[in-house]
C-alpha cells in the first residue's frame, strides 16, 4: 500500500494506491473554512486520522507534499546547499527555527528550496518512520517538464484555494516560475497577462494549460476566453484504476494523483 498526502494551511487530501492491484483504494479531502496556522493544522491532520478508519490501513511507502508559497527556486549550478536559507531571504519571510528543505527537479538543473512545515514533519515521522516529502511546486514542474511536446512555448496554470501557479516552458526549459494569490477572475486575468507581457507572448498564440481547481463552468474561465485563443485542460493520465465509489478529479487532484 503507498499512501499519498497532501498539506496546505487551507485543506488536506489523502488517497491510498493498493501497489498489488494498481487500484486506488482509498480517497479523502478536506477543505477548511479559513486559512490555517501550522499548529492548528496539525490538530486538523489529528482529527482526520481519529475519524478516518482507512487512514489507519498499514502502508509500505508514504509521501507527503507541502504545498506553500514558501519556496524560491536556483539552477543548480548556483547552488550551495549551506546557503540555501539565503536564498528565501529574498522572496519569503523566514524565522531562524524554521527548516529549509530542498527537491532537485530531475536533470534540469533546478533546484527548489522551500520551507515545510517541521511540527508535520515530526508528526509523520512518529507515526511512519522514514517517508519522501517534496513541495508541491517540484511535483509540478518534474510534470510539465516531462511532457514531450515542448516546441515553442507553453504556459502552465495550476489553481488551488485561490493560488496561481504559472510556468512558462519553452522548447523543455523553464522560462519563469511564479505563484500568486487572487481575489477575483480580474485578478487572475491581469497577472496571466502580465507575465505574457514580460515574455514578449501573444495571447492569440501561445497555449494556456490549466489544471489544479479550475472548471469549465468557473467565471475565470469564461473570462480567459475572451483573451487566450488555446486554453488545454490538464487531467492526470494516471497508469492506475480507481476503485469504484472514490469520486477523484484527476484535474482538480493534480498534485496528489502525481504524487503517487
Amino acid at each position: 500500500m503507498k499512501l499519498s498526502i497532501q498539506v496546505s494551511l487551507n485543506g488536506l487530501s489523502f488517497c491510498i494506491l493498493n501497489t498489488k492491484s494498481n487500484t486506488i483504494v482509498y480517497y479523502h479531502k478536506k477543505i477548511f473554512d479559513k486559512e490555517l496556522d501550522p499548529i492548528n493544522l496539525l490538530q486538523k491532520i489529528e482529527e482526520e486520522y481519529n475519524t478516518q478508519s482507512q487512514l489507519k490501513t498499514p502502508v509500505n511507502e508514504v509521501k507527503l507534499c507541502f504545498c506553500n508559497t514558501l519556496f524560491t527556486l536556483v539552477p543548480k549550478k548556483w547552488f550551495k546547499e549551506d546557503a540555501a536559507a539565503s536564498y528565501l531571504k529574498f522572496n519569503t519571510k523566514i524565522l531562524k527555527t524554521d527548516f529549509v528543505a530542498i527537491d532537485e527537479i530531475d536533470d534540469k538543473q533546478i533546484v527548489n528550496i522551500y520551507i515545510p512545515y517541521t511540527n508535520i514533519l515530526n508528526y509523520f515521522f512518529e507515526k511512519y518512520g522514514e517517508f519522501e516529502y517534496s513541495h508541491h511546486l517540484s511535483i509540478l514542474l518534474h510534470k510539465f517538464l516531462s511532457f514531450e511536446d515542448h516546441k515553442g512555448i507553453k504556459i502552465y496554470a495550476h489553481n488551488r484555494n485561490k493560488q496561481l501557479d504559472l510556468f512558462a516552458i519553452e522548447d523543455g526549459k523553464l522560462l519563469l516560475c511564479n505563484s500568486f494569490s487572487y481575489s477575483t477572475g480580474e485578478d487572475y486575468l491581469y497577472y496571466l497577462l502580465f507575465v505574457a507581457e514580460q515574455l514578449n507572448l501573444d495571447p492569440k498564440k501561445f497555449s494556456l494549460n490549466l489544471s489544479g481547481e479550475i472548471h469549465k463552468e468557473d467565471e475565470i474561465y469564461k473570462l480567459l476566453q475572451d483573451y487566450i485563443q488555446h486554453i488545454i485542460f490538464l487531467s492526470s493520465e494516471i497508469s492506475y484504476e480507481i476503485e469504484e465509489g472514490w469520486n477523484i478529479n484527476k484535474s482538480e487532484e493534480y498534485i496528489l494523483l502525481n504524487t503517487l
